[in-house]
């Protein structure tokens, strides 16, 4: 990848009038700021629809587009909408936080305003569902069931459903025509946004990053339309769910929820649904960030009825198997590893990105501790092949991090940034990052702006106050531009 340096943000952290952050106006700005900046990359979060809980890693499925990042007023534009009727509805009270329930509550009864206008006889519209048939026909339906069913996963549904027989989908296919031709209208309607988007990124010299998830939720159309593909028992619940050790993030480890894979299954057919996923992510994204990359050599399996993490065992990936199949498909496309793997190493990992020669991550946030070997600390970095954060959307902010630590504990820190007040830790971290070898550093948003936590995005295994963190209408300062384009200019960023 290009020396470069990029800002981490989420497309749903851009502020709106509309209570979330969409593919509009706000996002396109973005893209202006990251140009004053000097930056070359943006990422993103994962950009799928998200189910209970609102984490963009559990989608309801790994090809379809969030609706919720739909901008309303490009449907204003093309005459399926009036600013009143949007405005109608009521989107949250604070700029600055997400109110999911709201937006769930509205978002939908607005697309189906804009959709009870659109011809459906549209060429654009016709040509994109059977272009995308292989995956949105399932997808449509699905979503089209779950509301049919209360919002129920698919486990509860009747069970000629559940084992998909053919004269039963044939039956609801009928029943529920209308709802399917809506859903494929908002993903007809995402793409075209995002195709406009990232042209307007490109052009302008900026390359989006994407997060791709490793794991899909259990409640989704990749497991209900692929059961074999995943080790499930016969009522479709997991044999065991995905998770991962005690560590710096749990005590307790983690126990996520998802399916484990049939990796002797997926081996069969050459890794074709991996594969897919990944060409359709290669069409969205200039680089795309392939999370919990260890779990391709060794994965953690956590039993279905386990309250935490600690009761796991580990398994074998499918290894070099996995990234030859997917390097068939993602031509010029980067890939990103994130490649760390809790407080042991996982023996193949470096083997196996030394194979591919895919970069992997450094994160400074866990660099400080009491050995200078830490393989975090910029002075160890070996080959520029890397990417380097302050802080990943896991992690406190890099103010709410240092905040109640003692001089006693930063005394290394201090030393090693050359500073001497808490104060400082922010811009000396991102001034770290920036001057390393590393190829590439990727800041978060909230660290360049010196946000405490209340600005984290993501605190793992707890729920209720995750994914909602809003821009509001904070802007940086026009100092603070300078000195970003000053670090991106002195280290060649």
């Amino acid at each position: 990848m290009a020396r470069g340096a990029g800002i981490l943000l989420a497309i749903t952290s851009l502020p709106s009038s509309y209570g979330i952050g969409t593919l509009g106006d706000a996002a396109f700005q973005f893209i202006d700021l990251l140009v004053d900046l000097k930056q070359r990359y943006w990422q993103v979060l994962p950009i799928g629809p998200t189910s209970f809980g609102d984490s963009p890693y559990q989608s309801y499925s790994a090809f379809a587009g969030n609706p919720y990042l739909i901008d309303l007023d490009d449907l204003v534009q093309e005459k399926l909408l009036s600013v009143e009727e949007i405005r109608s509805f009521h989107w949250g009270n604070d700029e600055a936080d997400i109110d999911y329930a709201m937006i769930y509550e509205n978002r939908f009864k607005v697309l189906k305003m804009a959709f009870a206008r659109f011809d459906i006889e549209n060429e654009a519209f016709v040509r994109f569902c059977e272009e995308n048939a292989g995956w949105l026909s399932d997808y449509a339906l699905y979503t089209a069931l779950k509301k049919h069913f209360g919002d129920e996963e698919w486990q509860k549904w009747d069970e000629p459903l559940r084992s998909r027989d053919p004269e039963a989908l044939k039956e609801y296919e009928t029943t529920l025509h209308a709802d399917i031709l809506f859903y494929e209208f908002c993903q007809f309607e995402f793409f075209k946004q995002w195709k406009k988007l990232k042209e307007y990124a490109n052009n302008r010299g900026i390359q989006l990053i994407g997060d791709l998830p490793f794991y899909v939720a259990l409640d989704s159309v990749d497991v209900w339309a692929n059961r074999e593909l995943f080790l499930l028992e016969e009522d479709g619940t997991p044999k065991g769910v995905a998770g991962s050790p005690p560590d710096a993030f749990s005590e307790n480890g983690q126990k996520w929820g998802s399916p484990v894979y049939n990796w002797s299954r997926m081996e069969e057919d050459g890794f074709a649904w991996w594969q897919a996923r990944m060409l359709e992510h290669a069409k969205l994204f200039d680089v795309i960030r392939l999370d919990h990359f260890a779990a391709i050599v060794k994965y953690y399996v956590v039993p279905n009825k386990a309250e935490d993490g600690r009761s796991g065992k580990w398994s074998r990936g499918p290894g070099k198997k996995l990234t030859d199949a997917i390097e068939k498909v993602i031509g010029d496309t980067h890939i990103i590893v994130e490649d760390i793997a809790g407080k042991s190493p996982i023996p193949g990992v470096k083997k196996l990105m030394a194979r591919t020669g895919w970069p992997g991550i450094k994160i400074l946030m866990f660099a400080f501790g009491d050995d200078t070997a830490n393989e975090h600390l910029p002075h160890n970095y070996t080959d520029c092949n890397l990417v380097v954060y302050a802080g990943t959307h896991d992690n406190e902010t890099i103010v709410g991090y240092f905040r109640d630590k003692t001089d006693y504990e930063l005394a290394y820190l201090y030393e090693y940034l050359n500073i001497k007040y808490k104060e400082e830790i922010p811009d000396a971290l991102i001034r770290a990052a920036y001057a390393s070898i590393a190829d590439v550093v990727i800041i978060q948003m909230q660290d360049l702006m010196k946000l405490g936590n209340e600005a984290r995005m993501n605190a793992p295994s707890t729920v209720g106050r995750n994914w909602r963190w809003r821009i509001g209408t904070d802007e940086l300062s026009e100092e603070r531009r300078a000195w970003i384009r000053t670090l991106a200019s002195v280290y060649h960023r």
